[in-house]
C-alpha cells in the first residue's frame, strides 16, 4: 500500500509560491511572471501594482527578496554526464515587473489612467489579501466601513508614508503628508540616484498617490513651519515616517572639518542640484549599496564635469570605496559591485579607517586604514578585529562617509514628551499595531524596523494605515481567504523550458553611462527577451496531488522525473513529526507492519512542475493542480 498524507494546513499551500511568501507586501510575482509569459501584459502590470504603490519604482531598485527565494534558483544543473554543476538562477523578477510598469504603468499611460484600470480591474485570481483592487470592491461593496474623512498627518513623504497615505485614503481617511525636502518621496527622491531611478517614474508614481485624495505638502519642516503639538492637536492622529536620513559619523581623528561628508548628504545635494565641494581624488568609505551609490555618483560628477570643463583637466581622478568586509562578504549587491568596477571605481577590501589625515592648511591629504582580520565573529555578529601592525594611508582630498544612518527626531522636544524611546533616536514602537507609547502616534519605515529595503518600508506603511483605521473607527479589518484547487487537465508546459538560462538584463556600456549623470545603466528588457525569460517560471502554484488509494507502486513517476523529486521509500524509513506519525498509524493501524508500506516523497524545491509524472502514470493516480486564492476584505 502507498500511503498519501494529506496536509491540510491551508498556510503550507500558500508557501508553495515562495516568491511571494518572500515580499513583504505579498505580490503575486509568480502571477505577473506567468501573465508575462503569455503575454498577458495588462493584466500583468494590474497583479504588480495590486498590493504596491510604488511597483514602478520597485521594478527598477528593489532588493528582490522574492528572487532569494525564486524555487528557480534552487534547481540542480547537471552536465552531459548527469554530474552536478551548479543550480540555476532564479527569475529576474524584478527586471520583468519594470517590463509591464513601462509598458501598461503610470509612465506609459498617465496617473489617471493608470489608477482607472487598477480600480476596475477584478483578477480572476486574487493576488493577496492586501490587494488593492480587492480593497477597493469591498469598501463600494459596503463590505468595508469607510471612514469619515478624518484628517490624518504624517510626517515623511518616502515609501513609507506614502504607502501609508494611500491606503488611508482609500480607507475614507484625508491623509496630509508633511515632507520638510522640496520635492516628495523622501530618499526616493534625494538618496537614490537618477542613473537608477528617473525623477519623472517618481513624479508618475506619486501622481497616483495624489489623484486618491492625498495632500502632500513638500518643504515644510515640523518642529520649524508647524510644531509636533500642533499636528497632534489638529488631526485625528500621526505617523511619524521620517526615515533614517543622516549620516552616521564615526569618530575618527580629522573627521571634523572641510571635504569629509556624510555619503546621504552627498547623494541629497546632487539630487537637489545643490553645490558641493569635491575634489578629484575621494575615498568613499562603505561596503554596502549606499556605498556604492556614493561612489558612482562621484564619478559621474567628475566625469561630467571634466567633460564640460573648456580647458580639459588630464584624467578623471580616482574614485577608492574602502570597506571592512572583504569581497565575498560585502553587503552590497553583487551587480552593484560588477558595475561599479566596470566605471572604474577602486576597490580596496579587508581594511578599516583609523584616522582621516589633515595638512596644516586643514586640507585632506589622506585616510589612514589598518588591516581588518575578521569582521563577524563565530555566530554572525558584527565584532571586527585588526591588525594594527598593516596600516595604509590613501591619498585623497574628499572623504565621504557611507557607513549606516541615523534618525533626526529634534521635533518631537515640543509634543512628543510621552513618546518613550528604546534608545536615542528610535521610538519604543510595537511590532504588531506600529503605535508609540503616545496616545494617537504611529510610527512606520525604518524609524520602525531599523533600515531594510524599500519594499519593507511600504509594507510597514500598509501595516500602520490598517492599524490607524482600526483605532480611529473602532473597527477591525478582516480578510477571508479561501483556498481552492483545479485540475489542470491536459497540463503542458513551454517547451524547453527546463533548459532556458537566465535572460541577462540589458544595459548602457559603461563609457556611456559616464556621459551624463542620469544616464540610466539598466536598459530593460524588450517584449522578446521578457517573454522568454518569464517563460522560466516554474509556476509554483501549480503542483502533482498524489492518489494513494490509486497508486500501483510501478515507482514509474520517480523514474520520469528528471529532477529526482521523488522518492518511494518504506514507511519504516519516514521521519517527520508527532502528527505525521500519528496520521500513518491512524491510516494502517497500530500492528501494521511498515515496512511492507510505502510513501511518495516528494522535494519541493526539485520539483519543476514538469507533469510528466502525471502523464506517465498509468491509473490516473496523479494530477496537476493549481491551488487559488480568493479573499474577501470585511469589517468587523
Amino acid at each position: 500500500m502507498t500511503l498519501r498524507v494529506s496536509i491540510p494546513n491551508e498556510s503550507y499551500q500558500q508557501e508553495l509560491i515562495s516568491c511571494q511568501v518572500a515580499c513583504p507586501v505579498h505580490t503575486d510575482a509568480r502571477g505577473y511572471v506567468r501573465a508575462i509569459a503569455e503575454g498577458r501584459f495588462d493584466e500583468a502590470y494590474f497583479i504588480a501594482r495590486g498590493p504596491n504603490p510604488f511597483a514602478s519604482i520597485c521594478g527598477r531598485i528593489c532588493g528582490a527578496p522574492c528572487e532569494v527565494a525564486c524555487r528557480r534558483g534552487k534547481i540542480p544543473r547537471v552536465d552531459d554526464d548527469g554530474n552536478f554543476v551548479a543550480n540555476d538562477r532564479p527569475i529576474a523578477i524584478r527586471a520583468l515587473k519594470r517590463f509591464v510598469c513601462d509598458l501598461a504603468g503610470p509612465e506609459a499611460k498617465g496617473p489617471e489612467v493608470a489608477l482607472r484600470n487598477v480600480q476596475a480591474f477584478v483578477p480572476p485570481i486574487a493576488a493577496h489579501k492586501e490587494e488593492m483592487a480587492a480593497l477597493l470592491h469591498a469598501s463600494v461593496d459596503g463590505r468595508v466601513k469607510k471612514a469619515s474623512g478624518q484628517k490624518i498627518a504624517i510626517i515623511g513623504a518616502g515609501a513609507a508614508g506614502l504607502s501609508a497615505a494611500h491606503d488611508l485614503a482609500l480607507l475614507g481617511f484625508r491623509p496630509v503628508v508633511f515632507e520638510a525636502e522640496p520635492v516628495p518621496a523622501g530618499m526616493l527622491a534625494v538618496g537614490v540616484p537618477a542613473y537608477r531611478l528617473p525623477r519623472e517614474i517618481i513624479a508618475k508614481e506619486v501622481a497616483v498617490i495624489e489623484a486618491l485624495g492625498v495632500e502632500i505638502r513638500c518643504g515644510v519642516s515640523v518642529g520649524k513651519d508647524v510644531s509636533f503639538a500642533q499636528l497632534r492637536r489638529d488631526f485625528s492622529a500621526v505617523l511619524i515616517a521620517v526615515g533614517a536620513k543622516s549620516s552616521r559619523e564615526l569618530g575618527l581623528p580629522g573627521e571634523r572639518g572641510p571635504r569629509v561628508y556624510g555619503g546621504v548628504d552627498l547623494l541629497r545635494a546632487v539630487s537637489l542640484g545643490e553645490p558641493i565641494d569635491i575634489g578629484r581624488e575621494v575615498v568613499v568609505i562603505g561596503g554596502g549599496n549606499v556605498a556604492y551609490d556614493v561612489a558612482r555618483t562621484v564619478v559621474r560628477q567628475i566625469a561630467y564635469d571634466t567633460a564640460r570643463t573648456v580647458a580639459r583637466l588630464p584624467g578623471m581622478g580616482k574614485i577608492w570605496l574602502v570597506s571592512l568586509e572583504g569581497l565575498e562578504e560585502m553587503p552590497a549587491d553583487t551587480v552593484e559591485i560588477r558595475e561599479g568596477d566596470e566605471e572604474g571605481i577602486l576597490r580596496l577590501n579587508g581594511w578599516g579607517p583609523l584616522e582621516i589625515q589633515r595638512r596644516d592648511d586643514g586640507s585632506v591629504s589622506a585616510v589612514l586604514f589598518r588591516k581588518c582580520t575578521r569582521v563577524y565573529d563565530e555566530n554572525r555578529r558584527f565584532s571586527p578585529q585588526y591588525d594594527d601592525k598593516l596600516t595604509r594611508p590613501v591619498p585623497c582630498d574628499t572623504v565621504l562617509l557611507a557607513v549606516g544612518q541615523s534618525t533626526a527626531l529634534k521635533f518631537l522636544e515640543d509634543g512628543g514628551q510621552d513618546i518613550e524611546m528604546m534608545r536615542p533616536g528610535w521610538p519604543k514602537v510595537d511590532p504588531a499595531t506600529l503605535r508609540t507609547t503616545a496616545n494617537g502616534v504611529f510610527a512606520a519605515g525604518d524609524l520602525a524596523h531599523g533600515t531594510r529595503l524599500l519594499i519593507d518600508a511600504v509594507a510597514s506603511g500598509k501595516a500602520a494605515a490598517r492599524s490607524i483605521y482600526e483605532v480611529i473607527t473602532g473597527h477591525k479589518l478582516q480578510c477571508e481567504t479561501v483556498t481552492a484547487h483545479r485540475v489542470l487537465e491536459l497540463y503542458r508546459r513551454e517547451r524547453g523550458y527546463e533548459s532556458i538560462r537566465r535572460q541577462e538584463v540589458p544595459t548602457t556600456h559603461a563609457e556611456q553611462r559616464l556621459t551624463h549623470p542620469e544616464v540610466c545603466v539598466e536598459i530593460g528588457y524588450d517584449r522578446e527577451l521578457a517573454m522568454h525569460e518569464a517563460s522560466r517560471c516554474l509556476d509554483c502554484g501549480v503542483a502533482p496531488i498524489f492518489d494513494g488509494s490509486r497508486c500501483v507502486l510501478c515507482g514509474g513517476c520517480a523514474d520520469v522525473c528528471p529532477t529526482l523529486c521523488l522518492k518511494l521509500v518504506p514507511l519504516s524509513e519516514l521521519g517527520g513529526d508527532e502528527s505525521l506519525q500519528d496520521e500513518v498509524r491512524a491510516a494502517l493501524g497500530s500492528d501494521a507492519d511498515l515496512r511492507a508500506h510505502s510513501a511518495i516523497l516528494k522535494d519541493e524545491d526539485r520539483c519543476i512542475r514538469c507533469g510528466l509524472c502525471a502523464m506517465r502514470c498509468p491509473v490516473d493516480a496523479i494530477t496537476m493542480e493549481r491551488v487559488v486564492f480568493n479573499t474577501d476584505w470585511r469589517t468587523l
